[in-house]
């Protein structure tokens, strides 16, 4: 079984590209496919009287800092890629050639400003999309937006941190992808069994990592690159079981 493992940056690189760069490395070094940061404009999302705002408005990557974080990447021989916001941001990572999008669970709620039109921006580059749709949303539009491009919707439960007991496992399995919240380590490796014993051929897990002690605003609900490594160690070796 082909398991696809991404490292989900968020705000753990703290709006440091040396921290950015470091985590790449590592989730490199732990074995992940690949790393996803999340391109957006911090007065599109939030008012400025959030409390972390100033660490959001540190966290948003320009059409530079993508740029070198992409070329870094590259030379770490691991993927790039983005959960994009805004419209403008799909032509950035366009000109930067990736591979895929991240469409992230708010945004399937076509709430946030721009949302329908970036969502429309992705599905133009027909390029392969992953979805998540914890929050909610009109499933049936969504896979209407993106009916020329291959899909792969993630089970999520947009709750950060997410309990383990909050997990539906009947509904889990239905799914090809496993985007978590948990702050262990046991959800994704109980998922991956899971689809292996019901003969799944390929499949996606995210997972929030950040260093070993992060403070950005995605910290709480993340996994230190320690555990990220032990997580991937015990997937692959189940992915390689023979049943």
């Amino acid at each position: 079984m082909e398991v696809l493992i991404i490292a989900e940056i968020a705000s753990n690189w703290e709006g440091s590209i040396s921290k950015a760069k470091k985590l790449i490395k590592e989730c490199k070094k732990a074995g992940a496919n690949a790393v996803k940061f999340q391109m957006w404009r911090a007065h599109d999302l939030y008012d400025p009287s959030h409390p972390n705002w100033n660490q959001i408005k540190k966290s948003e990557i320009t059409f530079k800092k993508a740029q070198e974080l992409k070329k870094y990447a590259d030379e770490q021989k691991i993927e790039f890629f983005c959960s994009a916001f805004y419209p403008e941001a799909i032509d950035i990572l366009e000109k930067l050639n990736v591979k895929k999008y991240k469409i992230a669970s708010r945004t399937c709620l076509l709430k946030d400003p721009f949302a329908l039109e970036t969502l429309i921006s992705k599905s133009q580059t027909k390029k392969s999309v992953i979805i998540s749709m914890g929050m909610g949303g009109n499933k049936e539009k969504i896979k209407n937006i993106f009916k020329n491009n291959d899909t792969t919707f993630c089970y999520c439960i947009s709750k950060y941190p997410t309990k383990f007991n909050e997990i539906d496992w009947k509904k889990a399995i239905k799914y090809d992808g496993f985007s978590d919240h948990t702050i262990e380590i046991t959800a994704p490796i109980l998922f991956t069994t899971l689809k292996k014993i019901n003969g799944s051929k390929k499949i996606i897990i995210e997972k929030h990592v950040k260093l070993l002690n992060s403070k950005g605003p995605d910290a709480s609900s993340s996994i230190d690159i320690i555990k990220f490594s032990e997580m991937i160690s015990n997937i692959r070796t189940i992915s390689k079981a023979k049943i």
